[in-house]
């Protein structure tokens, strides 16, 4: 069972939610916190048609995307 950690991430949420707005169905944020295999499905499929780019969007927004360690990226 993994018991997830309430550190905070060391990767901004500004530039997180930037990458995302600008460049979400690329991936650009899912390889800025070092999500690379995710980042590289988003790339290819275009951000699951955009999809997956605006859940991930919403997810920033409300404080509930984590980096690869699964620290959460807060504002």
């Amino acid at each position: 069972m993994k018991i997830e950690s309430e550190e905070k991430s060391d990767k901004g949420f500004v530039p997180t939610i930037l990458l995302c707005y600008f460049f979400g169905v690329f991936g650009a944020h899912r390889f800025y916190t070092e999500k690379i295999g995710t980042g590289l499905l988003m790339l290819f499929t275009l951000g699951g048609f955009g999809i997956w780019a605006i859940i991930d969007f919403i997810i920033i927004v409300i404080g509930d995307f984590k980096d690869n360690e699964g620290r959460k990226i807060k504002p």
